[in-house]
């Protein structure tokens, strides 16, 4: 990894990738107004993304060398990053296949397992004050899954909701409620997970060499079913097949599908906080269903 303690105002994607790879570039194809592939001259192709807001490279670069560090799941490799850029692998496209559903559920098992020091552990090298998309999530540890949960994963957003009015302040007590009885809601111990964090459908490649690849992870010590979650809610091909493998490779703690939407709180008030208020109301569904059961 070739790194830089900060780039020139402007400099774009192919500039980038020359600067941290130590290559010369000889094509560059624009993706969006922060992300790009760049061909180097040894004939590798590698993804140029602009950093979105401020320790978001250095958390998204130390998240993926902590996920390849498992040895688990496949994701792209790290090439060069600075506060401004980071330059990975271009991971290429294929198409989802049930086989491979499978062993992707053995691989995300098996990286829950490599675990973390703490509920809430930054990956190493990365910051506490992180991002999940466009969202700031901070990684401050936390003692048990219950407590952290709720004062690092849920109120945040909640509160950053009520604050913009994308759930009514009447309505925010039946989350706080949610939170207030997760030490029943939670199921039993279980010890931190090494999360990919930010586990839908989009962050889950299905590559040309028939396997899975994630990318763009929100990377921290949380709970195994997270990850689950996220992918119940957004979707995934052959999501039956990717549970199948993961309970083979370790079985979750019965009770798991009722605990589903706890889970989801988080992700579905961030895209409140991000998207507005069909966001908001599922979150708000959600939480009076746990507080049904």
């Amino acid at each position: 990894m070739t790194s830089s303690p900060g780039s020139a105002d402007g400099e774009g994607p192919g500039a980038a990738a020359a600067r941290l790879t130590g290559r010369a570039v000889t094509g560059e194809r624009r993706l969006s107004s922060t992300l790009a592939e760049v061909t180097l001259d040894d004939g590798r192709v590698v993804m140029a993304k602009r950093a979105e807001g401020d320790g978001a490279v250095r958390a998204e670069a130390a998240g993926l060398r902590w996920l390849a560090d498992a040895g688990a799941v496949r994701v792209p490799a790290v090439h060069g990053d600075d506060p401004h850029w980071l330059v990975v692998d271009r991971v290429p496209g294929g198409r989802p296949g049930a086989a491979a559903a499978t062993r992707f559920g053995r691989e995300l098992a098996a990286l829950h397992a490599a675990g973390a020091p703490a509920f809430g552990a930054a990956p190493p090298g990365g910051p506490e004050d992180a991002y999940i998309g466009l969202a700031p999530m901070r990684n401050a540890r936390g003692s048990d899954w219950p407590h952290w949960y709720a004062e690092h994963r849920v109120l945040p957003y909640l509160r950053r909701a009520v604050d913009d009015r994308t759930v009514r302040a009447a309505e925010a007590g039946v989350v706080e409620q949610v939170c207030e009885r997760l030490p029943e809601l939670a199921g039993p111990d279980e010890p931190p997970a090494r999360l990919h964090g930010d586990l839908w459908n989009g962050n889950v490649l299905w590559g040309a060499d028939g396997e899975v690849w994630l990318i763009d992870p929100a990377a921290h010590g949380g709970h195994r079913e997270t990850d689950l979650a996220m992918l119940h809610l957004f979707g995934c091909p052959h999501l039956d097949r990717v549970l199948e493998g993961y309970q083979e490779a370790a079985p979750l703690a019965d009770g798991w599908a009722e605990r589903v939407g706890v889970h989801q709180l988080f992700p579905l008030l961030v895209h409140a906080v991000l998207f507005g208020r069909g966001y908001a109301e599922q979150a708000l569904a959600v939480a009076r269903a746990a507080l049904a059961q």
